[in-house]
């Protein structure tokens, strides 16, 4: 059965951010990602997650300025620098938080720079970024987006990645594989999923065509679900999707593969457990 982790970046809205962990957990997760924790005091995110029992999966690399539209710095030439000092504060995060996977969005190229130039300088900088993850003991991700939601992002199909992650060359070097925008770019997702399984090391879901909750859009995913159990990946698989209404009411998909709540475990032990220690304590 695939393990769960759930974006809070982008589900539970209805509540602020550090109370998203315990949210999450009460909801079936036990795990959870996040798109950038850097607004964040790291100690206050890795207490949220320790309180709540799930474990932080995943986030990505500072991305340059994503409210002026950036998506990554990692493809552009006269950044390497900036894209350096941020694998570093990301890995200062990825140790506070016990998150061993990092993701890289490659980025939009600069409009006055020729083609080889930008392989060249991501190359370097994927190779960088994965020595310096691997020093940890932590896995790189390459994440393909679709040009419909993000026109002109340089990596946008599972076989440039694939390609990137084989020119890298490094062990830790694996591709998020977002089944939203792979399903929008070049569909056949069982198969792609099937012959880059070795290749992938995180993999994240939202329905097609507005990115919401399974079962809003075209995608399969009961299928595609336990198409990843009959392939063998035993990696992580996240729920990225805007709720297109209270994330407590888009979890139906969920249902299925989610063991009762640890925090109704919790509270039906409790009674028992206070017993317990009277008990020891009045024999002391």
């Amino acid at each position: 059965m695939p393990r769960f982790s759930a974006n809070l970046s982008l589900l539970f809205p209805e509540v602020p951010l550090p109370e998203r962990f315990e949210a999450a957990a009460r909801a079936g997760f036990s795990g959870v990602e996040m798109q950038f924790p850097y607004e964040h005091d790291a100690a206050m995110l890795a207490e949220r997650a320790g309180r709540a029992g799930v474990e932080m999966v995943v986030f990505n690399l500072p991305a340059g300025d994503w409210a002026r539209g950036e998506r990554g710095i990692a493809c552009h030439p006269r950044r390497v620098e900036e894209f350096r000092m941020g694998v570093g504060r990301a890995l200062e995060y990825a140790r506070k938080l016990s998150c061993k996977h990092l993701n890289c969005l490659v980025g939009i190229p600069p409009a006055d720079s020729d083609d080889e130039h930008v392989h060249a300088t991501l190359l370097g900088n994927l190779r960088f970024a994965a020595e310096a993850l691997a020093r940890e003991g932590c896995t790189l991700l390459i994440e393909p987006l679709n040009t419909r939601t993000v026109p002109e992002f340089y990596v946008s199909s599972s076989a440039h990645a694939a390609q990137l992650v084989h020119e890298v060359a490094a062990a830790n070097c694996k591709i998020q594989y977002d089944l939203f925008h792979m399903q929008v770019m070049e569909g056949d997702l069982a198969k792609t999923l099937e012959s880059m399984r070795p290749l992938i090391g995180h993999v994240q879901f939202a329905d097609v065509p507005d990115r919401h909750e399974p079962g809003t859009g075209e995608i399969n995913f009961e299928f595609l679900f336990a198409w990843l159990d009959r392939i063998g990946y035993a990696g992580w698989v996240g729920a990225e999707y805007l709720p297109s209404k209270p994330t407590s009411e888009t979890l139906a998909w969920a249902r299925r593969y989610f063991a009762p709540r640890p925090s109704q475990q919790r509270v039906s032990q409790a009674p028992a457990e206070a017993a317990e220690r009277r008990g020891g304590e009045q024999q002391q």
